[in-house]
């Protein structure tokens, strides 16, 4: 040992990872940063998603122009030569040619290692912004290529000429049934791929684009990814942000050419046993366990979809990179059971991971579930976790050049986000979760949902205009009974087609973790003030991103962390008081609520604590019902339907659900046929009793009196007889009256005064006829003299509504004037000095 120097430094014995003897640090603290994530691919494949989906919303000239300008720039970036100084100190090396002093050597190599080391600092920033703009550029440039198809001279004059073609096409996807008028065909939306277009006037035109098809009949649902078949319809323009070059809009059932791929026949016959092991279950399970399994919804209940999208469990009723977890996750378990190794392992669950992409269809949707889940393969098969990263990163680039319009997908997002969130945050949350003495699974159960949360809330919010509150407990409330449905389900898949009792007895067991889920969004869904509003769009998405971030980043300090919590827990215990105790909704003593539920009309009158009488149930089930939840409606004593136009019976489902409902009353005119079939359906099916009245039919309960005054006679041959044989109720309650006109036109307005007077159709509150359209008596106007006018109307109808002469006059007469379009739910309510009005402020976009 040479005693100047000291002695030698002890060599680290491998595997010894934790702190030196005497230590208080933990083991956990002192090597969580040992293997820093490894994002070197990160950058690339971030600036190749934002260029291609840049370029989806660009001309295929603009495209070419970003790309070539982007790989110009890369190029220039990695032939940029080193610092000045770095490279003449590089050239001339650290020491000089004559002796140094030992203090001049020791200067002089401290000032070269300090450069050296600032050199390539450069150097690595250097090739980060040359990936980046390889990656813009290779992203630019492969949308570019696919625009230009889309954007071809004959077709784009065909689509907006509107022109009537004979089209080749093949599916790509599983059809999508459209929520059409009651009693009408179901429109189904098809994802397809002409192949070839045969105008009237004209040559034939080959091509391969995509393209969108709206056909309405039963023989669309049938059909099978694949097929090749031929439709006659009119051409449209398409939306735009997307590759697709046309929507083409059919009435005729298609002609079918051939069959599917073998694939998809099997996965058509494995998906069909399925739903028929699962019919003997009750409908909300039987529903629900297709959807967990293979993404198929055909037979999910709404009201049902609705409680998983408030709980933010919607996910789970489509084929993700969770469903392909589950899978491999029980593949590696039991093939690690018998000490396979890496290797071999990877090999069967690839095997695996075919296997489902049959069973679930080959989709886009699909294909890109499971390549999300074979990002995992990647690191399991090099046996290096690190890798799943880099994996999830050349993954995303390899799929975007494919398929550029995935860019601009939000389930893509979702599934990307979602895996980058389980890799990068789940287990260092697991592990400081662990070092606060958490128990491993506990640990992992409260990280995996949360981290997936936190992941996927800016693009979650920036789509639906709202922050779930509830999404991270029902979440992770759901997660032990995931795995046993989805394994239950498709062993139930798998057995139909050879052993159908077998497939039943799955299904049966299978159903038991399923009614969880049903218990845990349906209640979840019940919560009050579930859901925050929060900006929409992309400035909503940004905004929770920077807030996340901004947040992720300061609770890395004790103090900060302690600050957050503190604070978080005030405005919690602050804030949510307030929204369920004192939240302003429904006000005291009101005495009618004019619904948000656009282009319609859904009217409540309150009849006691958590009950009502409501009229009509505008055109969709879920504005009805989140209006009655607000209000806090449990109990329905009796349903009125003014006539059976779709925008007051269409969400009559949104009225039953989750609630008790007495009975239901309608008009005796019985058009249109297909809207009086829904109602009656709905009510047979709850077994609530219906009756059709007429003038004089009164209503007494918890001191509402409503009384039916037209139509008093039927009338035939006007400008719209179902509108004009609406029913008109008088409605009155603590002390005040109300008018509740319906559709009621010109025709049935001055048959109310000539057969009643004018006296009797004096109000104090009128809900507007037919959402404040022209066609209004005047002298009903004036008769009326209503101190507070609500007009339920849609933003952006396209009939006009409301008339702005009509509501001229109802203001030059004194009345008070409040739209559902700009002030969301209306509330009349009694005051000591008199009546007063109530906005709500959240009409629907």
């Amino acid at each position: 040992m040479n005693p100047r120097h000291g002695p030698p430094p002890r060599r680290a014995r491998r595997g010894s990872a934790g702190p030196p003897r005497g230590s208080s640090r933990p083991a956990a603290s002192a090597t969580r940063d040992e293997h820093p994530p490894d994002l070197r691919l990160a950058g690339f494949a971030v600036a190749l998603w934002l260029a291609a989906l840049a370029s989806l919303y660009l001309s295929a000239r603009s495209g070419l122009i970003l790309g070539g300008g982007a790989l110009a720039a890369a190029t220039g970036a990695a032939l940029t030569d080193r610092l000045p100084g770095v490279h003449a100190l590089a050239r001339r090396g650290p020491l000089s040619r004559a002796t140094p002093s030992r203090a001049t050597l020791s200067r002089a190599g401290s000032s070269w290692l300090g450069r050296a080391a600032s050199a390539g600092r450069w150097a690595a920033v250097r090739w980060l912004v040359a990936a980046a703009l390889l990656g813009a550029g290779c992203g630019a440039l492969a949308t570019a290529a696919r625009v230009s198809v889309r954007d071809a001279g004959p077709l784009v004059a065909l689509v907006h000429a509107g022109a009537t073609v004979r089209a080749d096409l093949v599916v790509r996807d599983d059809p999508r049934a459209l929520r059409g008028s009651p009693g009408l065909p179901p429109t189904y939306l098809v994802a397809v791929e002409l192949t070839a277009v045969h105008p009237q006037d004209g040559p034939d035109l080959r091509l391969s684009v995509r393209a969108l098809v709206l056909g309405s009949g039963p023989e669309w649902r049938s059909l099978l990814p694949g097929q090749r078949a031929s439709v006659t319809g009119r051409l449209a323009p398409p939306r735009g942000g997307d590759l697709r070059a046309a929507v083409l809009s059919v009435k005729d059932p298609p002609r079918l050419h051939g069959q599917p791929s073998w694939a998809q026949r099997a996965a058509g016959d494995l998906r069909d046993g399925l739903q028929r092991a699962c019919a003997p279950l009750p409908d909300d399970v039987g529903g629900l366990l297709p959807g967990l399994v293979v993404g198929d919804t055909s037979r999910l209940d709404e009201a049902l979809e609705e409680d998983f999208r408030a709980t933010g469990m919607t996910h789970l009723n489509a084929v993700s990179g969770a469903n392909v977890a589950i899978i491999l996750g029980v593949v590696v378990f039991a093939v690690r059971w018998t000490r396979a190794g890496p290797l071999l392992t990877a090999v069967l669950c690839a095997v695996a991971l075919v296997g489902f992409v049959i069973l679930a269809r080959p989709s886009p949707s699909v294909v890109r579930a499971a390549a999300m889940g074979a990002i995992g393969l990647v690191g399991l098969a090099a046996g290096r976790p690190r890798a799943a990263l880099p994996a999830l990163a050349a993954g995303v680039a390899v799929l975007i050049v494919v398929d550029p319009e995935l860019a601009g997908d939000v389930g893509f997002a979702l599934s990307v986000l979602a895996t980058g969130g389980l890799l990068l945050l789940a287990p260092k949350w697991r592990d400081a979760l662990r070092r606060r003495g958490w128990p491993l699974p506990a640990a992992e159960a409260l990280a995996v949902p949360a981290a997936a949360q936190v992941a996927c809330g800016p693009v979650v919010a920036g789509v639906s205009g709202s922050v779930s509150l509830v999404a991270v407990p029902a979440n992770l409330l759901v997660v032990p009974a995931i795995a046993p449905a989805t394994l239950f389900g498709v062993s139930a898949a798998v057995l139909s087609p050879v052993w159908s009792s077998g497939a039943e007895f799955a299904a049966w067991w299978g159903q038991w973790p399923a009614r969880w889920l049903v218990l845990v969004a349906t209640y979840g869904a019940r919560v009050p003030a579930g859901t925050l509003p929060w900006p929409g769009g992309v400035l909503g998405a940004v905004l929770l991103a920077a807030v996340t971030v901004a947040l992720l980043v300061a609770v890395r300090r004790p103090l900060v962390r302690r600050l957050v919590a503190v604070v978080s827990l005030g405005a919690m215990l602050g804030t949510l008081p307030v929204r369920l105790v004192a939240a302003g909704w429904p006000p005291p003593r009101w005495l009618i609520v004019a619904c948000a539920v656009g282009q319609g009309d859904a009217v409540v009158l309150p009849a006691g604590a958590g009950r009502a009488v409501v009229v009509d149930a505008g055109p969709e089930p879920t504005p009805v019902d989140h209006c009655l939840r607000r209000l806090g409606v449990r109990q329905v004593v009796l349903f009125v339907v003014s006539h059976f136009h779709v925008d007051h019976i269409g969400g009559i489902a949104g009225v039953f659900r989750h609630r008790t409902v007495l009975g239901v009353i309608t008009p005796d005119w019985p058009e249109p046929p297909g809207g009086r079939a829904v109602v009656a359906a709905q009510a047979a099916g709850a077994r609530v009793p219906m009756a059709a009245v007429g003038p004089g039919w009164s209503y007494t309960v918890a001191g509402l009196a409503l009384t039916v005054l037209g139509p008093c006679e039927p009338l035939h041959g006007t400008n719209s007889d179902p509108n004009n044989n609406s029913l008109v109720l008088r409605v009155r309650v603590d002390g005040r009256t109300l008018l509740l006109p319906g559709d009621a036109e010109t025709e049935e307005q001055y048959e109310l005064l000539n057969h009643l007077g004018p006296a009797a159709v004096r109000a104090d509150v009128l809900k507007v006829a037919h959402h404040g359209s022209a066609y209004q008596a005047p002298e009903f106007v004036d008769a009326v003299d209503p101190a507070v006018a609500l007009v339920s109307v849609g933003a952006g109808n396209v009939y006009g509504h409301p008339s702005l002469p009509l509501l001229g006059r109802l203001s030059r007469g004194g009345a008070r004037v409040l739209r559902t379009d700009q002030g969301g739910d209306l509330a009349a309510i009694s005051t000591p000095s008199g009546l007063a009005v109530v906005a709500r402020g959240d009409p629907p976009s």
